[in-house]
């Protein structure tokens, strides 16, 4: 099971209250007109829209044409993505995750960061008042050098080695290979696979807080890691 998540900050003050309010029944049409001629409406709504004492949820749910080739023939497709969503207040702060579940891979990054954008222009008239958050270098080291037998995979950026982009180590034990400290001094962490052994989960997370998850696992186990213990890593 892959499953992917994004986490996002409000910058604009909001109570939770107010925010389910201008949610609630929101809907957008538009007409797409397809190769053949014909005019469909793609729908944006939210749907599920719940309010808890600390946290809104619900479903971004969003319409787009899909095309491919069938038999030398251009077919176009209609299909509806859904990204469930939490918008949650922790530590004096009001975080949105965005979950892209059943998406494609090369649309899951595109989809999440348009929820987000979406969300700002319904709250507060403007996009960017949902803003991507990020999680340090270091921080993820220690995260990984806090328990190294868990981590899978480790990803380095920012690179200063020329003609390399990014390095990549894997196996047991990392925070003792030479190699391991020999990436430090030439980039920084980027990702890390590894191991939430509290949580029995393996789970991915860069910098730029995308978090995805690798083991079997329900969604709300999944939400309630990222509520949790992920939340606390954020710059």
């Amino acid at each position: 099971m892959v499953l992917p998540a994004k986490i996002f900050e409000v910058k604009e003050e909001a109570d939770l209250g107010l925010i389910a309010m201008k949610l609630k029944d929101f809907r957008e049409e538009e007409p797409y007109q397809t190769e053949k001629g014909e005019t469909m409406n793609l729908r944006k709504e939210i749907l599920d829209l719940k309010l808890k004492e600390d946290s809104v949820s619900g479903i971004f749910s969003v319409d787009f044409v899909r095309r491919r080739y069938y038999r030398r023939k251009l077919v176009e497709a209609p299909v509806t993505e859904e990204a469930p969503f939490w918008i949650r207040r922790f530590n004096g702060r009001t975080f949105v995750i965005v979950l892209a579940p059943s998406v494609a891979r090369g649309v899951k990054k595109l989809l999440t960061n348009h929820v987000a954008n979406k969300l700002s222009e319904i709250l507060f008239i403007k996009r960017h008042a949902i803003v991507e958050v990020k999680i340090s270098h270091e921080t993820l080291r220690k995260l990984h050098e806090s328990n190294p037998e868990a981590t899978k995979l480790v990803w380095f950026d920012d690179v200063d080695i020329p003609g390399v982009e990014k390095l990549c180590l894997a196996g047991s034990a990392l925070a003792d290979t030479t190699l391991y400290r020999d990436y430090l001094e030439h980039g920084k962490i980027w990702y890390v696979v590894f191991e939430a052994q509290n949580r029995g989960i393996v789970v991915g997370i860069t910098r730029s807080c995308v978090v995805t998850l690798f083991s079997k696992s329900t969604v709300d186990e999944f939400i309630n890691y990222i509520l949790e213990d992920l939340l606390t890593l954020i710059e």
